[in-house]
């Protein structure tokens, strides 16, 4: 009879994210698992003893992500070994928090004062990456079942935010708005800044060559979303139509929605897994 391993992922954020780790603990040898975007958990179901976690641990570490052990305590009950983050990793991560949702909250205004869409999905990439690390940062040491409740709430509210864009464009499909392309193309550029900037401070906490590529990989993501903005900025402006900002809005705003879906759907499946409250 196979034990359950658990341990909790430092650094995972989407779903992007886990579809990297979970390819990274299969190159290990290990195909029964399961990952977790809500509660940022990754479960193995395999004996405690098996050689190959350490192989695990080294194959997710170079994927450009930290694994803390989870370690079972009387009967069902699990616990969190204390977090491996350094103070200065910490005050890193919430410098992120506070770029991301600062930007997000005023690429969103953004949005409504150039009429565009494009910028406000963008806005919502921000908002929820900075959440999801804000959560991340809070639930150190939670218990599995929180973690997800936690999560759910969360995932539901981003899905909220996500659908409102959607709708606010399909409104736009059907009444004319002049767009300030001019605008919408400096925020974006300004939106890549952030983006960048967020990496520089996150790069000197992550140890290896690996794990600073990892950091960049994500950040290059996150930048082809803003690309993508200040390309349809300038073909409004040299079109005059507002095609281009819809069309970007809407494949961001779908993006969005599917990590949103991802988080709920990881949420549900972890308040179902048998755990300590």
């Amino acid at each position: 009879m196979t034990d359950v391993v658990r341990y909790r992922v430092t650094g995972m954020d989407c779903a992007s994210c886990a579809a990297k780790i979970e390819r990274a603990v299969r190159s290990a040898g290990v195909d029964d698992l399961s990952v977790s975007t809500a509660s940022q958990i990754l479960t193995l179901n395999v004996a405690r003893s098996d050689k190959r976690l350490s192989g695990v641990e080294a194959a997710v570490s170079k994927a450009g992500y930290h694994l803390t052990p989870i370690e079972p305590e009387s009967g069902s009950a699990e616990t969190m070994r204390p977090t491996h983050m350094t103070a200065g990793y910490r005050w890193a991560l919430w410098i992120v928090i506070g770029l991301n949702v600062g930007y997000g909250l005023i690429e969103m205004i953004g949005g409504f004062l150039a009429g565009s869409q494009a910028l406000k999905a963008d806005a919502l990439d921000f908002l929820g990456d900075g959440l999801i690390t804000l959560f991340g940062v809070l639930a150190i040491g939670w218990s599995l079942a929180w973690r997800a409740r936690s999560a759910l709430v969360q995932g539901v509210f981003l899905g909220g935010l996500g659908m409102g864009v959607i709708g606010s464009t399909i409104y736009r499909v059907f009444t004319a708005q002049q767009i300030e392309a001019g605008l919408m193309g400096t925020l974006a550029f300004v939106a890549l800044a952030v983006n960048v900037a967020a990496a520089l401070v996150l790069i000197p906490h992550r140890a290896g060559d690996a794990n600073v590529r990892a950091v960049w990989l994500f950040s290059r993501n996150d930048a082809l979303g803003n690309i993508a903005v200040v390309l349809a900025a300038g073909l409004v402006a040299w079109s005059g139509s507002s095609w281009p900002d819809l069309a970007v809005a809407f494949a961001i705003a779908g993006l969005f929605l599917h990590s949103s879906w991802v988080i709920v759907r990881d949420a549900l499946n972890d308040m179902r897994a048998p755990t300590d409250n």
